[in-house]
């Protein structure tokens, strides 16, 4: 795949992608928390007795004018992910189009999900959690606020310091304002402008957590490159959940195994791989005319739909390659592992420290087939 570049890219040498996103992938520092938010949409909430509930989200930029490139989509994704960790909410799927976002978010119960900070050790694995998204600079500045209110006998106020950031936890709608803001704050920067991204806050549909609905949004979801006329089918779109759980991503695969009311980590034990690709190609199918000669709702086509339900939905082992190598890889190297430990020794200061070897077995190839995972700043050349 061409390396994504940014919008001067004629100009200008190709800049690595990970150079580009340093941004995106640096922790927060002493940086002004999340504000409450008011007004806007009305949204409905599961209030209920369940654990969780499962919500699709959808934001497009103002106009639907802005469009982003293959970097940027990367930086939302990354966005996305991170906020969700921290969080506490769970990403089922996802896709990021040209000019707005798709996601399919589970949000759990907040009060059973913050059960983990309670006891002797709780404020420790606060702050363990807290690592996710803030660097160690601000940590270092927090502890010293709360330890400065109790030595001076004001230890409601560190509570309540320690509260505020609980709040923060398992609100949908607090997640999807700071994913919307960080990503606004890079993108703005990177292309120069200013003023607002997005347009109004952003839709979301309350969804049964399990069931055909469930699986039925999920698919709706990945079909969106499809249906747009991007690609042919959902795998071949990088920024999708399908397409990221093909790539090999654990995260993104148990996300679609919960769609289907799969075991966690049943993409391949329990078939949710095969099951949600036929289910793919049977939602996704395109609609023709009467006369059955006019294509008037894009989608994957009755031919192809046919040969992925006779196959069941398997994928041949070069083709699970293929897609290995193709999705979130930048500077890979594939070959044997004499090969490719070779590219890794010649290459060894493009790694961190803690890296040992370089080649890592491709698990879906019968084939030894071994890869060079993704440099950290500069690809190989």
């Amino acid at each position: 795949m061409k390396r994504a570049q940014s919008p001067d890219s004629q100009t200008m040498p190709p800049i690595p992608l990970e150079e580009q996103l340093i941004g995106v992938n640096a922790k927060t520092g002493i940086f002004p928390g999340a504000r409450s938010w008011s007004g806007g949409r009305f949204r409905v909430l599961g209030k209920g007795p369940l654990e969780s509930y499962c919500y699709h989200v959808m934001s497009r930029t103002c106009g639907g004018e802005v469009l982003f490139d293959e970097v940027e989509k990367e930086a939302l994704r990354r966005v996305i992910w991170r906020m969700a960790e921290f969080s506490g909410i769970k990403v089922v799927t996802y896709c990021i189009m040209g000019n707005h976002f798709h996601l399919l978010a589970e949000v759990p119960h907040r009060d059973t999900w913050l059960q983990r900070f309670e006891g002797p050790e709780g404020e420790s694995k606060l702050f363990d959690h807290l690592r996710t998204l803030y660097s160690r600079a601000y940590l270092g500045l927090l502890r010293d606020e709360l330890a400065d209110f109790r030595a001076r006998g004001m230890a409601v106020l560190a509570e309540q310091r320690i509260d505020a950031l609980k709040k923060r936890f398992c609100d949908l709608s607090l997640f999807v304002k700071e994913v919307k803001e960080r990503f606004s704050r890079w993108f703005n920067k990177r292309r120069g402008r200013r003023g607002t991204l997005w347009m109004d806050r952003f839709k979301s549909l309350l969804v049964e957590g399990k069931g055909e609905a469930l699986r039925t949004m999920a698919a709706y979801i990945d079909l969106n490159p499809v249906r747009a006329g991007l690609v042919k089918d959902p795998k071949d779109y990088r920024w999708c959940g399908y397409a990221e759980a093909l790539g090999g991503s654990r995260r993104a695969q148990r996300g679609l195994c919960k769609a289907q009311g799969k075991p966690v980590d049943g993409w391949k034990s329990a078939g949710a791989a095969a099951a949600y690709r036929c289910l793919l190609h049977a939602e996704g199918r395109e609609i023709k005319d009467a006369q059955n000669e006019k294509v008037v709702s894009r989608g994957i086509s009755a031919e192809s739909a046919r040969t992925v339900l006779a196959e069941k939905g398997r994928l041949s082992p070069a083709e699970m390659v293929r897609l290995r190598v193709r999705y979130f890889t930048d500077g890979v190297a594939l070959g044997s592992k004499e090969f490719v430990e070779g590219i890794f020794t010649a290459q060894r200061d493009q790694f961190g420290p803690q890296r040992k070897i370089g080649a890592r077995r491709m698990k879906e190839s019968d084939a030894p087939f071994y890869t060079l995972r993704q440099l950290r700043l500069k690809p190989l050349g």
